[in-house]
């Protein structure tokens, strides 16, 4: 269980995140919503501790992760993994080697510093590749990647850290609806094969209703709505999103296919 109890951020005298509080069971696919701006960003790296909260507590199976830090700060990052927008990834560096970035915390220093990845480590590391269905590219460099290849990517790195709880921050906004779609396949399929928490920032709230079990949405700053999809009429969208409903609310992307559809997992 992941619970999150007034959890606040200020810059200055403004507050990116107000007194937030919700708790999500383990499994379970959030959509966190809300217009640009709302704190969505901000609430996720706080959660991984990117960002520091100015007041609140984030507390994991009864641990205080705000409270964390050295040696066990760096274990809780690795158990909160993190996938970003931009990918985050090495361009001058192949796919593989990308994705063995998140072995960095299994692994010795000296080891990783010198690309001295074990048997184990490479194993796991195509073994996720070939779970999002890129293997074949485990020897070309990042930058000679599509965008939506290069989230799969992302992705894998994510996965191998062996994480409990994953958190995508708008890691569809720069894809067009194919390869959004596929993205967000490779998100459901962790979540339903491996029983990961998934919380993800979406712009879309077609994608939002398509994917997610559970959507959080936020307005400056604040918690405003916590529910299933579909008690997320078009009327409270609008209150929501305010002048960016029609933007969100668009339409056009492919439905979700049912878990029993999902590929197998090795």
């Amino acid at each position: 269980m992941l619970a999150v109890e007034s959890l606040t951020k200020t810059f200055g005298k403004s507050a990116a995140v107000a007194g937030l509080t919700v708790s999500i069971p383990r499994g379970q696919f959030v959509g966190v919503i809300g217009r640009s701006g709302a704190g969505k960003s901000t609430f996720l790296r706080m959660l991984n501790r990117l960002a520091e909260p100015s007041a609140g507590r984030i507390v994991w199976d009864g641990v205080d992760v705000t409270a964390l830090s050295g040696v066990k700060l760096r274990d809780w990052r690795r158990r909160c993994a993190m996938i970003f927008q931009q990918f985050n990834l090495i361009g001058r560096l192949d796919v593989l080697d990308n994705v063995l970035m998140g072995r960095l915390t299994h692994t010795p220093l000296w080891r990783s510093a010198a690309k001295m990845w074990s048997r184990e480590d490479r194993a796991i590391a195509l073994a996720a590749l070939d779970q999002m269905d890129i293997a074949q590219l485990a020897t070309q460099r990042a930058d000679q990647l599509s965008g939506g290849q290069q989230q799969r990517v992302a992705i894998c790195r994510a996965l191998v850290q062996e994480p409990e709880i994953v958190l995508a921050d708008e890691p569809v906004a720069s894809l067009d609806p194919r390869n959004s779609k596929i993205v967000m396949d490779a998100l459901l399929r962790i979540n339903r094969s491996f029983g990961l928490t998934v919380l993800c920032n979406l712009h879309s709230l077609d994608l939002a209703r398509t994917y997610c079990d559970r959507l959080v949405g936020m307005a400056a700053g604040r918690l405003v709505f916590d529910g299933a999809p579909e008690a997320l009429t078009d009327e409270v969208a609008r209150e929501l999103y305010g002048l960016e409903a029609g933007e969100v609310m668009d339409a056009g992307h492919a439905p979700v296919p049912a878990a029993a559809a999902l590929p197998a997992v090795a």
